[in-house]
């Protein structure tokens, strides 16, 4: 992956210290997504900043992203004129944003965006998220065009789910970038 920029696009609120994407960021010098507003994230102005960090250098990019960053690659893939700078996507652990229970912060998340992603992407879902039952999560990647990896019940794979620099993620992010 030494050709390929990795950006971490975490969700909602950041990743905090202990969890992988910050572990990644540490170990392996990806690259974090910084966003103006973590706690009310607004969708174009995210994906506004998606597009400024792919325009940043000429490398082609792997995202890999987090609870709402997933969503963030849907709705900005649907919309970018800079999606071929993209070589690929790990999304993990996508949100059902279209649920209820979401706190009103992430209203304007909805609809979810489910065209087709123009890059290949592995979708990793949990078969116990507490953000997006696993039937919702799996109908989003196969929307998506995602190949799908089912991690078992490990929570919403953050750092609560004790994953620490989570090797088997980025065994598949390297895989991803072999395609």
């Amino acid at each position: 992956m030494k050709s390929e920029r990795v950006l971490l696009l975490p969700g909602w609120q950041n990743s905090g210290p202990d969890h992988w994407q910050s572990h990644w960021e540490r170990l392996h010098g990806d690259e974090r997504v910084e966003q103006h507003d973590w706690d009310w994230p607004k969708r174009g102005d995210w994906m506004a900043r998606l597009d400024e960090a792919l325009l940043q250098d000429d490398a082609p990019a792997l995202l890999v992203a987090h609870s709402l960053g997933c969503q963030l690659v849907a709705a900005w893939a649907e919309h970018s004129q800079h999606t071929a700078r993209v070589k690929g996507a790990l999304l993990v652990a996508p949100p059902d944003t279209e649920h209820e229970a979401m706190p009103p912060q992430l209203h304007n998340w909805r609809p979810i965006r489910r065209p087709r992603l123009p890059f290949p992407s592995i979708t990793v879902i949990s078969s116990d998220d507490p953000y997006g039952a696993a039937e919702r999560t799996l109908q989003m990647a196969q929307d998506w065009g995602s190949q799908v990896v089912m991690a078992g019940p490990r929570g919403h794979l953050n750092s609560a789910s004790g994953l620490g620099d989570w090797p088997e993620g980025r065994q598949l992010l390297e895989d991803l970038a072999r395609r």
